[in-house]
């Protein structure tokens, strides 16, 4: 049975529960143990696939095909560990799972309550997530005192009595600092967990974030008020050069011995190694070059919208110490055909999204990327802009366009496929009136990439396996007039019925994918097409010619 780390947050949102959890896991997973995370979120959404990347930034994508919290990018980028469905809940599939059973007379005629039959829900799903690990770490999100989080709480504390000595609770508070009184304010975390015990929680572990240092006397009253040992009233303050300093930075604080001697862990855990970790850090603030790229996308100015391609972006100057400066482009800015904004960018990127605006400004900065010879590279959306432009000012197809944006247009070189298999092989039926959510192509999938291109020499294999979250394909009906102009069809499902990846050999770097490449990249590891790509666009800042297929 797995030992439980519940993590919850008081005054005020925003304060990292999420990068807290993943770095105490990092930290965890090097000593050996093996880590889960969970994130149970308060919102009525089945999943965040229908939200607005403005409200609540990006939907990660699980291998499994789930739509999910950002968080679980954070996760998976920190820990070896692949999330999946179980590693992310809301209040909306709680409810749905319990309405379920209720209509299927699963209660046997019972009053169906938030207790016991919601928090029994919750509590039955932190079980399965977590079966086969040594620490499932799991997060609440939402404050502490909001309304719509407390069955969740409701449950946790009941899994903590059920639990016993395998359960413990982390709590991440707000200690301000009042710069013109040069005080710390203890009061708003009194406050919190003194909310936390009304509902019969107690803390054993208190992360304040704090601008500065906890001196020994502030930790000593934070200890007295809130019933937690001085020890464990730990100070957490922003990370020194980047997100990654982290998990070095709370295993300079013992979080990691407090939780291991809190479970009784002891047998089970070694010594941590964060060596990786250190290097990550290393590798980010010393870097020789730097390089900039045009993000040209419609949510570009929340930068949680593309919170994993940002960070993709920045692992892939990693291996040879490049910092990369992301120039955030409305692509509405675009549409009219000024691209000043695009002057003096060493390469770029159009991302995912969804709908007509500003897509004729990503089509726009795709031109003058093809037309220029600047490094491109385009992901889902991106590659279906891609195809849009080089169908239009390549092929003659002046009326080229995606259903999407155009049902009615003449040359629809990007459509809806009516009928499709979905992972269990069911068949799946798509229009245009098909509800939003639940109906794209979504996670893992394999790929076979052609011998001779760019993505193969990128990746190094024959067969790869990447996420996908999109509704429109590439026309079939299109491959021959586009392969004629010299476009390459460089990666195409193991039925060769989808076109994956696509590329312009003539040009020095030109691929897009349809895939989302960014939900697999990691600090430690990187991605091999955000690693050419940033290395195409040092070597065209240089002046040299990047690798492209003809020179392979």
């Amino acid at each position: 049975m797995a030992s439980l780390v519940f993590v919850t947050g008081g005054v005020v949102s925003s304060l990292g529960k999420g990068l807290t959890s993943a770095s105490l896991a990092a930290i965890l997973e090097s000593r050996g143990l093996k880590i889960t995370l969970i994130k149970l979120d308060p919102y009525l959404n089945v999943d965040p696939g229908t939200m607005s990347p403005f409200q609540h930034g990006e939907v990660f994508v699980t291998g499994d095909g789930a739509e999910t919290d950002l968080d679980l990018g954070h996760y998976e980028r920190f820990v070896r560990t692949r999330m999946s469905q179980l590693n992310n809940c809301t209040t909306g599939r709680i409810y749905n799972n319990v309405l379920a059973k209720e209509r299927r007379g699963e209660y046997l005629g019972a009053t169906v309550q938030v207790i016991p039959h919601v928090t029994d829900e919750i509590k039955d799903w932190v079980r399965r997530a977590s079966e086969g690990y040594d620490v499932s770490l799991v997060e609440i999100g939402g404050t502490v005192g909001d309304i719509e989080s407390l069955p969740f709480l409701e449950a946790i504390r009941q899994l903590g009595v059920e639990y016993g000595r395998q359960a413990m609770f982390m709590h991440l508070t707000l200690v301000p600092y009042l710069r013109a009184a040069n005080e710390i304010k203890t009061k708003p975390t009194q406050h919190s967990v003194k909310e936390l015990r009304s509902i019969g929680i107690q803390p054993d572990v208190l992360v304040c974030r704090s601008e500065i240092e906890l001196s020994e006397s502030e930790r000593e009253k934070i200890a007295l008020f809130t019933n937690v040992p001085k020890k464990a009233v730990i100070t957490a303050l922003d990370a020194k050069n980047c997100i990654y300093d982290i998990p070095v930075m709370l295993y300079e604080e013992n979080l990691d011995d407090i939780v291991i001697e809190r479970l009784g862990l002891e047998d089970k855990a070694g010594p941590a190694d964060l060596d990786d970790w250190r290097e990550v850090v290393d590798r980010t603030v010393n870097t020789r070059h730097t390089v900039k790229v045009a993000m040209v996308g419609k949510y570009v100015e929340h930068a949680d919208a593309y919170k994993s391609l940002t960070e993709a972006l920045s692992h892939g100057g990693l291996r040879q110490r490049i910092r990369v400066e992301i120039e955030r482009i409305e692509s509405d800015e675009l549409t009219e055909g000024d691209l000043s904004r695009l002057e003096g960018v060493d390469a770029i990127l159009v991302p995912g999204g969804f709908g007509e605006r500003g897509f004729e400004g990503k089509v726009n900065a795709i031109r003058h990327a093809r037309e220029q010879g600047i490094p491109y590279l385009g992901i889902c959306y991106g590659l279906q802009a891609a195809v849009v432009e080089f169908a239009r000012n390549v092929c003659g197809l002046k009326d080229a366009n995606t259903t999407e944006n155009d049902p009615d247009a003449a040359d629809p070189v990007i459509g809806l496929i009516t009928e499709w298999l979905d992972r269990s092989g069911k068949v799946e039926t798509r229009h245009e009136d098909s509800d939003l959510g639940g109906t794209m192509r979504l996670g893992g999938q394999r790929c076979r990439l052609r011998p001779d291109s760019l993505a193969h020499k990128l990746y190094g294999e024959d067969i790869i396996t990447e996420r996908h979250r999109h509704r429109y394909e590439f026309n079939n009906h299109y491959r021959d007039i586009l392969q004629k102009h010299g476009m390459v069809l460089s990666g195409l499902s193991m039925d060769e019925m989808l076109v994956e990846m696509i590329e312009l050999p003539e040009h020095p770097w030109f691929l897009a994918c349809q895939f989302h490449p960014e939900f697999t990249s990691t600090p430690r590891d990187g991605h091999p097409l955000f690693t050419g790509f940033i290395e195409a666009a040092l070597r065209s800042q240089q002046g040299e010619q990047p690798a492209n297929v003809a020179n392979l």
